[in-house]
């Protein structure tokens, strides 16, 4: 291996280690389980957590030992916020959305096969799903703002698209490339994307696209609730106010 390559192979480990603690909750986690999860050696993700906490990238808790994101990202992600950041033409899409319907509404963001959840208001009715929340990250075709988002793209893109990705491997069986491709076509048919509690059991979702200026999906408005919300008829009137909302965000856009 040369220089080049090692160093490439060193950012591709420390890029899978700080995703994996973008998508925890505040509490941070331990570096046995970013190592898990980054598919990484406990002593490699050891070290290069310390690094990268030098640099203020991590943080790491002296009491607990657990990690999560550092002052440092924020900085960065500030300066970029201006080239890539949504918040301000959706923040008012999603309250109203929330409002609307009592349910907690989500953005996600598409970020090559995955999608990533980057903000969410919270709705007034009690009982809720706790799938999503900021920084999750699913693949393409997995809850319902990536099944909404591959269901858009052209079906080139979404063959090559599961000739790199395995849903099924990590997300069992109701992930298959034919269970997914039979979601595509019903979300094709309606325009909306539906999660029939294929995460979490009582924990439904459904998902509209929102496309760029060049008219590719790049995002999803989401609602996610406990199943006892989302009857047949309901989840028409809550996907029509998800499609009429994303179609909105998108002309912002």
């Amino acid at each position: 291996m040369d220089a080049t390559t090692g160093s490439i192979g060193v950012i591709a480990r420390a890029g899978a280690l700080l995703r994996a603690v973008a998508a925890l909750k505040a509490a941070g986690a331990s570096t046995t389980h970013l190592a898990r999860v980054a598919g990484l050696a406990r002593p490699t993700a050891h070290r290069l957590l310390v690094a990268m906490a030098d640099e203020g990238l991590v943080d790491r808790d002296l009491k607990t030992g657990r990690w999560s994101l550092g002052p440092e990202l924020y900085l960065l992600g500030a300066t970029a916020a201006h080239r890539y950041d949504i918040a301000n033409q959706s923040r008012a899409i999603l309250a109203y959305l929330a409002r609307t319907s009592g349910e907690s509404a989500f953005l996600s963001a598409r970020r090559g096969d995955e999608t990533v959840c980057v903000y969410e208001e919270e709705g007034s009715f009690p009982l809720r799903s706790h799938v999503l929340h900021i920084g999750i990250r699913f693949p393409l075709g997995v809850a319902s703002a990536g099944l909404a988002i591959l269901s858009h793209l052209p079906d080139n893109e979404i063959d090559e698209y599961f000739s790199r990705v395995d849903p099924e491997r990590q997300w069992g069986a109701a992930h298959s490339e034919r269970s997914i491709r039979d979601r595509i076509e019903s979300t094709r048919r309606t325009g909306y994307a539906v999660n029939p509690a294929l995460l979490v059991e009582g924990s439904w979702g459904i998902g509209a696209a929102v496309f760029d200026r060049t008219g590719q999906p790049a995002w999803a408005l989401t609602f996610t609730g406990v199943e006892t919300r989302f009857k047949a008829a309901r989840r028409r009137e809550l996907g029509a106010s998800l499609l009429e909302q994303a179609h909105q965000l998108s002309q912002r856009l």
